[in-house]
């Protein structure tokens, strides 16, 4: 009786041993043998072996993301896969998917933000991706080159990188922004331009919707906007600050001849400035109202409003040197 138990006692453990090899064996086979078509998967930035591991289980390219995330382990190239785009098959076991993650991706990541005019986003673009600067600028659209952070064919013409921002923008310009802008008697590219002038003046959603509705009270009893950064525009790039967006603007920089100067025209310039955010097209759809006439961005960062013309300037004085 005794020999039986002890057997017994030495089994269980033999068992647990034989099912675990069996149970990692059975999640390291291909989800399906026969399928060998290959299909796209991402990997995003930042994503932990186990969120990857998750995503290729729901994908249906792995049959278990316990054994995935341990055959990573037991590989060694946890810090190896890379994010990007993959060409993976539901024919190839955990092994051969774990290990065409660690490959170079077909795209690469680049990164846009908001309120760059597009000889800078050519800038960007250029340094991920082999393109002609001067056909980018020629043939980008200012204003529509949404900012995001998008997956880019490495093989990618200039063509085909605008035509991905563009679709972009139509896909997060919604139908709701388009009506509300159309409301206040904005086509969709004076809903660009208005947009672009609050990107590169504001930082928040609030401030932009405030300088949004003092902008149309300018607009609506024809005084000229005065906004900097259209001048910034007109002016180009400036040697000195090695920017497109010259600081410090002079008395002079405000009478510059061009009809991106707010200062000399009246109304909105003729077309978007830099390409603005979600946040900026939002604030001219939904502007808050307000008495306010003019705006300032003080040396401490502080957006102050004022009234009057008189008030503005002193506030001018204070917040400004």
């Amino acid at each position: 009786m005794k020999k039986f138990r002890t057997s017994i006692f030495f089994s269980i453990p033999f068992l647990f041993i034989v099912f675990s090899l069996l149970w990692y064996r059975e999640g390291t086979l291909p989800v399906n043998t026969v399928k060998k078509e290959n299909m796209v998967f991402v990997v995003r930035q930042g994503e932990t072996v186990a969120q990857i591991a998750r995503n290729l289980e729901n994908a249906n390219f792995i049959r278990n993301r316990i054994v995935f995330y341990l055959t990573v382990k037991r590989l060694g190239i946890e810090k190896s896969i890379q994010a990007g785009t993959f060409r993976l098959s539901p024919s190839m076991n955990a092994k051969e998917v774990a290990t065409e993650l660690t490959h170079g991706t077909e795209d690469t990541w680049v990164t846009i933000i908001e309120g760059l005019r597009k000889e800078e986003v050519a800038a960007i673009v250029v340094d991920k991706i082999g393109i002609s600067a001067p056909v980018f600028v020629s043939e980008a659209p200012e204003g529509y080159l949404f900012p995001d952070t998008y997956l880019m064919p490495k093989d990618a013409t200039a063509k085909q990188i605008i035509e991905i921002m563009k679709k972009t923008f139509d896909t997060k310009v919604t139908d709701d922004i388009r009506k509300a802008a159309s409301q206040r008697g904005l086509t969709l590219d004076e809903l660009v331009t208005f947009a672009s002038l609050l990107e590169r003046e504001a930082r928040s959603y609030e401030e932009k919707r405030m300088i949004a509705g003092i902008l149309f009270n300018r607009l609506n009893e024809g005084k000229p906007l005065q906004v900097d950064a259209t001048v910034q525009y007109a002016l180009g790039y400036d040697d000195k600050s090695k920017t497109w967006w010259k600081r410090n603007l002079s008395y002079d920089d405000l009478k510059i001849d061009s009809p991106y100067n707010t200062y000399v025209n009246v109304g909105l310039p003729p077309s978007p400035i830099a390409n603005p955010g979600v946040d900026s097209l939002l604030a001219v759809a939904y502007p808050k109202e307000s008495n306010y006439q003019f705006y300032i961005t003080g040396d401490d960062g502080v957006m102050r409003y004022s009234t009057t013309y008189e008030e503005h300037l002193d506030k001018v004085d204070k917040h400004i040197q």
